[in-house]
């Protein structure tokens, strides 16, 4: 018994030393329970053919509505399974028809369509900070990464994404918000930051910072609480009264005044979750972000996207990725400098102070534990 639980120390402190996620089954469970589901007990065959969460929106017209007109209310239903599948790898399983528990303020003449989203990915795969998935050499290369709008379509290898149902929307689509709507890659049609420095073409997006694409595709670009708080009724406009139309990062940060926390608001389709702009102290998060927006947030070595007030918002790539000097040249709200968080920097290589200390209790553990095992 002594010898099982010597070991067991072992590798608790070696995964801890060398940045293990938390990707059990339970943590999954975690993750899914936070979403907006009208499915509990998924997978189901197809998302479209199940019962949802009916919504009335006055507001929408007969072109707008994605649902039915009746007595000139629109009415249409969410539907969302968000399932783990355990195993020696757990899986998360997310199947939506990209419509939300609330109304929309969309133009009079853009539609908004139900979609069959459904993909199926390694839930927060181990990642490390000394093997980024992208590492642009210089600015150039940077703006060529982040300023596509596809880039989002290739998922790492380690992901092992599957997806279950074809969907055009899926090149463009990041991850899906634990409302049900699509999180789509940050950049607009033209290839730039849709907000900075011109946000007009946004005037119409509405209170939760959401529009339809070409398709009718409902999605984000950046960070809303309506994601978490659904408001009930009818949205007002994005206009300078609330903030939103002339400051819209500040504004995206704004609406999780009340959500100062470690808040969830989607997953990536790289298995990773996606969190409000606040961690666990409290504290916002204006730092300790990757090219990607990703960042290494604890001790344990999770790695998650954060919403930040500067561009990408979300999240720009699949990361890890790493923390040049320079900046993309899509927009006019870039990061700073891109720096470690404190615990990216205590799992980074380059820092050799570490490697000795980690290398030492790891060697040191070994020598005990074969000692008393032998």
């Amino acid at each position: 018994m002594l010898r099982l639980a010597l070991i067991f120390l072992l590798t608790t402190i070696i995964g801890m030393v060398s940045g293990a996620a938390n990707n059990s089954y339970q943590d999954c469970l975690q993750i899914a329970s936070k979403f907006s589901r009208t499915v509990t007990n998924g997978p189901v065959v197809n998302i479209t053919n199940t019962q949802g969460y009916n919504v009335s929106c006055p507001q929408m017209s007969n072109v707008t509505c994605p649902g039915q007109m009746v007595n000139g209310v629109c009415r249409f239903q969410q539907k969302l399974a968000v399932t783990c599948i355990n195993g020696s790898t757990v899986r998360i399983r997310i199947q939506s028809n990209g419509l939300p528990r609330r109304c929309s303020l969309v133009p009079l003449t853009a539609a908004i369509m139900g979609l069959n989203i459904d993909f199926e990915v390694n839930f927060n795969p181990d990642v490390s900070v000394n093997s980024p998935n992208k590492a642009p050499a210089n600015a150039g290369e940077l703006s060529k990464l982040l300023c596509n709008i596809s880039n989002h379509a290739d998922v790492p290898t380690a992901s092992n994404f599957v997806m279950h149902q074809r969907s055009m929307a899926m090149s463009v689509i990041a991850g899906v918000a634990i409302d049900g709507i699509s999180i789509f890659n940050v950049n607009s049609a033209n290839l730039v930051d849709p907000f900075y420095p011109n946000p007009s073409s946004y005037a119409a997006e509405g209170q939760c910072l959401s529009h339809p694409g070409g398709g009718g595709e409902l999605h984000y670009h950046i960070a809303s609480g309506c994601m978490v708080n659904p408001p009930s009724g009818n949205l007002t406009g994005c206009s300078p009264e609330i903030g939103c139309l002339n400051n819209v990062a500040a504004y995206s940060v704004q609406t999780f005044s009340s959500l100062k926390n470690l808040t969830v608001i989607g997953i990536a389709k790289d298995g990773h979750v996606i969190y409000g702009p606040y961690l666990s102290s409290g504290i916002q998060v204006t730092s300790g972000f990757d090219i990607c927006n990703g960042m290494f947030y604890d001790a344990i070595g999770n790695y998650g996207y954060f919403a930040t007030n500067k561009y990408p918002y979300l999240t720009g790539c699949f990361g890890p990725g790493t923390y040049p000097n320079f900046q993309p040249n899509c927009t006019s709200n870039p990061v700073t400098s891109y720096t470690k968080s404190s615990y990216a920097t205590g799992f980074s290589t380059s820092n050799s102070e570490t490697v000795i200390f980690s290398s030492t209790i790891i060697s040191f553990l070994i020598f005990i534990v074969m000692i008393i095992i032998h």
